[in-house]
């Protein structure tokens, strides 16, 4: 999944992988373009933080760029089982759905942000150091 910040430069899109067992954000990425490469760099990150467990599932929307190629291929290369959401079916995702409100809501909802740069800098802040390291997470006490 990813979100939108908008910035006086114009949109950041931000991806994230949540692992669900401990509710960290494990893996993430941001750039001026949703792209197939910015989530897959948000899967590669969560692959090297955490390992390759026996089994894994990745599960996202029908995004293009969660269906992309590169991203299916990286998913393959791994091990890792693809799980996608039906169409209009948000409540497959409500992990992912409920992290990217905590981001607006407790971050970025009332701040304007004059470049990317800034806006980059306040999500890494929120994740690294808010989000995983302080939040907590009500599913695990």
């Amino acid at each position: 999944m990813a979100a939108y910040v908008w910035t006086a430069q114009g949109w950041l899109y931000v991806a994230a992988v949540i692992d669900l067992f401990s509710r960290r954000v494990v893996g993430w990425s941001m750039s001026e373009q949703m792209t197939s490469q910015m989530v897959t760099d948000a899967l590669i990150m969560a692959i090297w933080r955490r390992g390759r467990p026996d089994e894994l599932l990745h599960h996202s929307d029908q995004g293009s760029q969660y269906t992309s190629e590169p991203f299916q291929r990286l998913m393959a290369d791994h091990g890792i089982t693809c799980s996608m959401s039906r169409s209009g079916n948000v409540w497959d995702n409500a992990a992912m759905e409920s992290f990217f409100s905590s981001l607006k809501t407790e971050r970025i909802k009332r701040k304007t942000y004059r470049t990317r740069k800034h806006a980059r800098a306040d999500v890494f802040d929120y994740i690294e150091r808010f989000y995983n390291p302080k939040r907590r997470h009500s599913t695990i006490g």
